[in-house]
């Protein structure tokens, strides 16, 4: 469970009060709005045999502006909802264990190295996963490719990186990615990116007989793009999370699929957080504008934003993401269907 001890107890971080952002009492009475749409879309109609894997491009974390400490509570909120989560756009490491520290000690997380260079980013992808549902089973890496395989002679923009765990009768290996933004004259394309990777999983699940999900910023335009296409001519399942950006155009960047022994029907549910139905609110704007001016970076610190109304929609992606957290939950126990396999044994 998440940690809130410090809204309560740190007054110089978070003063009393309920009616300006910061307070404590403005903090919990957000945090609660959100659990309560993460308890009805997730927790309250999850299967006590299942596994809620997530995935979230959380902006620039945190390799920009500092994010307010309110913000950190609601995005650890969120990913306590799962049971564990893929993060791309992973910056700082600090951010990082400031985030393990509010969900916990029941919460562990792995980060692999920055993928440096233009197209890298210097981003990072982190696994957080609750060891109260799910055993990290000691392989982890990156997928590095030999010289005959490479993509116009480059390996993937930023490396993907993967790990095995297993959740009860469940042994599975994600691998999460953060895909190429667009096609450039010369360099791989996003369908080849995720081409190469989708094939490279599709054979690691089919030699180890294990689920492999293939999970990220996939920045596909459409579930009809070419990328995911190829994925689903490969076998992969490959649900329909809807649009997952916050910009003016809705684009279907987002995405947890997966191929191995286990078929569609294993897939239980699926869904993406509308976190901005519950914090940084329309309806939170005018209350935000004056902490926006005095945090802006410098020489524009104090300085009030021109046409806040209009801004404020992309001042709260600072805070939060300008992506959608996406989770999937699917079936663990598998036990009925290995004892009716043995029933079927005499009759051969």
């Amino acid at each position: 469970m998440a940690y809130y001890q410090s809204i309560r107890r740190d007054r110089k971080t978070y003063p009393l009060g309920n009616q300006a952002p910061g307070q404590a009492g403005w903090i919990a009475q957000r945090l609660l709005r959100l659990r309560a749409m993460l308890n009805g879309d997730i927790i309250s109609r999850r299967d006590p045999n299942s596994l809620i894997v997530g995935s979230w491009n959380i902006k620039h974390f945190d390799g920009g502006r500092k994010r307010l400490p309110e913000s950190y509570h609601y995005i650890a909120e969120i990913i306590d909802h799962f049971d564990i989560c893929a993060i791309q756009e992973a910056k700082d490491m600090e951010a990082l264990r400031r985030l393990k520290g509010l969900l916990g000690p029941n919460w562990d997380f792995f980060v692999n190295d920055q993928t440096t260079g233009h197209a890298g980013n210097d981003e990072r992808m982190a696994y957080f996963f609750n060891r109260n549902k799910v055993r990290f089973n000691n392989l982890i890496g990156e997928l590095v490719y030999p010289r005959d395989e490479l993509l116009n002679g480059e390996q993937p923009s930023r490396t993907p990186f993967f790990a095995s765990f297993q959740a009860g009768w469940f042994h599975f290996t994600l691998c999460s990615a953060h895909i190429v933004s667009e096609d450039k004259p010369g360099k791989p394309t996003r369908q080849q990116e995720i081409a190469l990777i989708g094939k490279t999983l599709k054979e690691r699940a089919e030699r180890e007989d294990e689920v492999h999900i293939f999970m990220g910023d996939f920045n596909q335009d459409d579930m009809d793009d070419a990328g995911l296409v190829d994925l689903k001519n490969m076998g992969y399942v490959i649900p329909d999370f809807g649009p997952t950006n916050l910009g003016a155009d809705k684009k279907h960047f987002d995405h947890i699929t997966f191929i191995g022994p286990q078929d569609e029907g294993d897939l239980m549910e699926s869904g993406r957080v509308d976190w901005h139905e519950a914090v940084y609110t329309e309806t939170d704007r005018d209350a935000y504008q004056q902490i926006a001016a005095e945090i802006r970076d410098a020489p524009n610190t104090g300085i009030p934003y021109n046409n806040w109304s209009s801004f404020y929609s992309r001042w709260r992606t600072d805070e939060m993401s300008d992506h959608l957290p996406i989770w999937i939950e699917i079936r663990t126990d598998y036990s009925n269907r290995y004892l009716r396999a043995i029933t079927e044994l005499g009759n051969e």
